[in-house]
């Protein structure tokens, strides 16, 4: 009774010093162990894991010799433990055993099993310490909540007893599967969800995605409907990877990539926010908060990637020359946003993130695979963050929105067709006002309009009018100027398209157009 108290007291101090995800499975196993009665170690069963002793045929004593022992375990070691059932107590014992009260001879083995919780318990001894990569004790235990009575609390009594302390750092528990009417999952339903089969028909990363974006201490429903809008997200995950990736051709980042102080300002912004994004999800990493992973990382590629980044990049990244120091800088925060995300989904979309990083223009020295790299270093992504520059932009942000409404009713009223059919005029307060000036040469792109004016007013908020574009049309980049002069060689396009082409060096007008220069037509673009 003394030697069970002792060991029972021992296991309540060791549960003390584990992290328990989530906290309350530290309470519902230190009441378990403090409740438990005495524990068995056997089975009298017909099946299972044998507990491999010899009883004396003479005395009825267990024969204990460590060259018995030695040879059960090696038998065992190349035949499995089903050995013992198949073969005599003489073919298994070794020559010259004897009992300690001389009997050589007439052992039988003992046919019952070990108790299924003693067997699992004892897992730790046999796998942990053992190898290089798998140290005593484990970093982390995951089961279900009913393991705190099963196989967390027979793991931590076999520990205990035999090595004084716990055989994990860190238990975490999980919920049930249930169906999407909060079933649980049974034959005679017919409502479980194979998912073997779901990774065969919509694709194992399908599976892996929904996993991450439910929070696993919780009870989760699963269906085939769920899986299929986890692969709706999938599919946009992967079109932001390709949009990233088809927009990166030409960059090497070890040639190419733009210093910090000489990017865009909107560049730098971004590449705040993807710092932001980077330092949450490295944390929700560290507490298991992958549906928190999950949402972060659609959220920006939905919002600040997809319908903000990419949208207004698209005039410097298709109509710049290639070379020139405000493209390259937006591939510099295309190429690091990428490496971000590629390296940040890894362990949640292995095959997409190994396929990302094979096209992903390498620096010298990467390694081969995804996984076999590090998380994003953060202060390669962006400095820390600089309050001033951030606010700006929140604030650039926020007027957006008011623009777009305003782009949004000249559009339904047919004062203009497209965005660059407009020149925006804002009139804001002194304050706003001074903002809008020091950013003066981003509003045309973050707005996506040909033309911004700005306008100091008494009025408390900000108005946005949408008034049509002066000038005339480029062929090229669609955007409206008033030309100074027109350039002889391609009359129809304005001075910064003839500086980009000149650039690229393509044919003046009349001239034969050789085949490495497409020329896109309005209706398709």
């Amino acid at each position: 009774e003394a030697a069970s108290a002792n060991l029972r007291g021992k296991a309540l101090a060791e549960i003390e010093k584990v992290k328990w995800d989530p906290e309350w499975g530290r309470t519902r196993i230190s009441n378990m162990v403090e409740s438990r009665p005495d524990w068995c170690i056997s089975r009298q069963r017909v099946w299972g894991v044998p507990i491999a002793v010899f009883l004396c045929g003479n005395c009825r004593k267990p024969l204990v010799d460590p060259g018995v022992n030695r040879r059960v375990a090696e038998l065992f070691a190349s035949q499995g433990a089903d050995a013992w059932y198949v073969r005599e107590a003489a073919e298994i014992l070794p020559s010259g055993a004897r009992c300690s009260c001389g009997a050589e001879a007439g052992f039988e083995k003992e046919m019952d099993i070990l108790d299924v919780w003693f067997e699992s318990g004892a897992s730790q001894a046999a796998v942990l310490g053992r190898e290089p990569d798998l140290p005593w004790p484990a970093d982390l235990y995951l089961e279900g909540g009913d393991q705190h009575r099963g196989w967390f609390q027979s793991s931590l009594l076999c520990a205990v007893g035999v090595r004084g302390a716990a055989p994990y750092r860190m238990a975490a528990t999980c919920g049930w599967t249930l169906d999407e009417q909060g079933r649980a999952m049974s034959k005679s339903l017919g409502n479980g969800v194979d998912p073997v089969d779901i990774a065969e028909r919509l694709g194992a990363e399908i599976v892996r995605l929904w996993v991450a974006s439910v929070d696993f201490r919780e009870d989760v429903a699963a269906s085939e409907n769920l899986m299929r809008r986890v692969a709706e997200t999938y599919r946009k995950l992967r079109n932001t990877f390709r949009y990233l990736l088809g927009n990166l051709h030409g960059l090497d980042p070890a040639r190419d990539a733009v210093p910090w102080e000489q990017m865009q300002p909107l560049d730098r912004f971004l590449l705040h926010r993807t710092r932001e994004l980077a330092e949450s999800v490295l944390r929700w990493y560290e507490q298991f908060a992958f549906h928190r992973v999950y949402h972060a990382v659609n959220e920006f590629a939905a919002a600040d990637l997809s319908a903000f980044y990419i949208d207004v990049l698209k005039d410097r990244l298709y109509t710049f020359a290639p070379r020139s120091l405000a493209r390259r800088s937006a591939q510099t925060a295309l190429w690091t946003i990428a490496e971000t995300l590629v390296r940040l989904l890894a362990p949640v979309l292995s095959f997409t993130a190994d396929e990302v990083w094979a096209y992903l223009p390498a620096i010298p020295g990467r390694k081969a695979s995804v996984h076999l790299d590090l998380f994003p270093d953060l202060a390669g992504i962006a400095p820390a963050t600089d309050a001033g520059l951030c606010d700006e932009w929140d604030e650039l942000l926020r007027i957006r929105t008011e623009a777009l409404k305003s782009l949004e009713e000249a559009r339904q009223g047919k004062t203009i067709g497209k965005a660059l059919d407009a020149k925006l005029r804002l009139e804001a307060p002194p304050a706003t006002a001074a903002l809008l000036e020091r950013n003066s040469t981003a509003l045309r792109e973050i707005f996506n309009v040909s033309q911004v004016e700005i306008a100091v007013s008494g009025a408390e908020t900000l108005r946005a009018i949408t008034l049509p574009a002066d000038g005339i049309k480029c062929e090229r980049c669609w955007n409206y100027s008033i030309r100074t002069g027109k350039d002889r060689r391609w009359p129809t396009v304005c001075e910064r398209c003839s500086a980009a082409l000149e650039e690229i060096g393509f044919p003046p007008v009349g001239d034969t157009v050789p085949a490495r220069f497409e020329v896109e037509s309005e209706s398709a673009r």
